[in-house]
């Protein structure tokens, strides 16, 4: 399934990245859907090329019953994100994947903060599969707006972090 979401934030991207690699914030926003954050890695300097691993506990009682019945009251989700050095015009650009412990779940996808004026625009394009033998397909369908729904909930609780700072 085609996953695409795009959303602005009135900062700049060196704040909007910053908010998003804040070990409080990841912790926040996990916590904010119901789960837990167990551990957040940032390997190399966020003002260049970087890696960030954040390995979360999330519930599963928005899944569709037939999924849950296989895995469970929750989930153990990887998502690693590979970030480039800054373009000329401060635009960033991250390589992200998800990975769910258990469940033949992939998320692959490119995130991208694009500056336009005093604002970032933070917009998501991948995919979402599911190896499932003729479930695959509905799993992938099930997940899909829940990832986008994400994205969003992301740049309001981001908004209202940086208010609050």
């Amino acid at each position: 399934m085609a996953l695409n979401a795009s959303t602005t934030l009135p900062y700049d991207t060196r704040t909007v990245l910053g908010v998003f690699t804040d070990e409080g914030f990841v912790r926040h926003m996990s916590e904010y859907v119901g789960g837990s954050l167990e551990s957040l890695t940032v390997d190399g300097d966020t003002s260049g090329s970087f890696t960030l691993t954040a390995v979360r506990t999330m519930p599963t009682d928005r899944l569709p019953d037939m999924a849950r019945k296989f895995v469970g009251e929750t989930l153990s989700v990887t998502q690693t994100e590979q970030w480039s050095a800054p373009s000329a015009d401060g635009s960033r650009e991250a390589k992200l994947e998800m990975t769910v412990a258990g469940v033949p779940l992939n998320v692959a996808a490119v995130q991208r903060l694009i500056p336009q004026g005093t604002d970032t625009v933070v917009d998501l394009q991948g995919n979402v599969t599911s190896s499932v033998p003729f479930l695959g397909g509905k799993i992938a369908g099930a997940a899909e707006p829940m990832i986008g729904k994400a994205l969003n909930v992301q740049a309001v609780e981001a908004r209202k972090w940086l208010e609050s700072r």
